[in-house]
């Protein structure tokens, strides 16, 4: 009994060695050639939606400018309100104090003509390149919205299918064809009890 039990367990033992020895899991490595690890897909996977992940993050992440292009996005948003403010400006000096606004006008009278154009061509260039950008955005919301026109126009369509169906043929019958049958569905039945209440009064 000694003897057997030494053998079976030494043959255990070497077996054992022999399946799961020097690290390996023989067993586990015959099975991964019919079956993925799970373990194994599940790591894999999580590596791909991480790097999917950092590719997204990397894309849409806001571009990292300098100070200059800070300072020139911000130059280049003062004309407009400078404009603006700068001409209610110019009403609110008239009425404030009349002689300092004339005298400033008097200094504007002298500008030499070519100066005016220039002024003209720089400020038409300027707004009319925002202008024809602020157009392009409309036509496409047009476009957008005219791409869903045949909706809309089926839809009202339906409902006034809806509404042609009239009180007096809610809830009767399709009689077909039939032209009587219409017409004896659509006309009310006779009621001699208010027959009787019409003719009392």
């Amino acid at each position: 009994m000694g003897v057997n039990g030494g053998v079976i367990g030494g043959t255990l033992a070497w077996l054992g060695d022999l399946l799961f020895g020097g690290g390996r899991n023989v067993v586990r490595e015959t099975a991964e050639v019919f079956r993925e690890n799970a373990e194994g897909a599940a790591e894999r996977g999580l590596t791909l939606r991480m790097g999917a992940l950092d590719q997204f993050a990397a894309e849409f992440a806001p571009p990292q400018r300098g100070r200059f292009d800070r300072v020139m996005d911000g130059v280049n948003r003062l004309p407009r309100p400078a404009l603006a403010l700068g001409t209610l400006g110019l009403f609110v000096s008239a009425m404030v104090d009349p002689v300092w606004f004339a005298a400033r006008m008097q200094g504007v009278a002298l500008v030499p003509e070519p100066l005016w154009w220039l002024l003209g061509v720089v400020v038409s260039f300027y707004f009319g390149a925002r202008h024809q950008r602020k157009a392009q955005e409309f036509q496409r919301d047009i476009a957008a919205t005219m791409a869903r026109a045949p909706q809309a126009v089926a839809q009202i369509a339906a409902l006034e299918a809806m509404r042609g169906q009239g009180a007096e043929t809610v809830g009767t019958a399709d009689p077909g064809p039939d032209a009587e049958g219409v017409r004896d569905a659509v006309r009310p039945e006779a009621n001699p009890a208010l027959e009787a209440w019409r003719a009392a009064r």
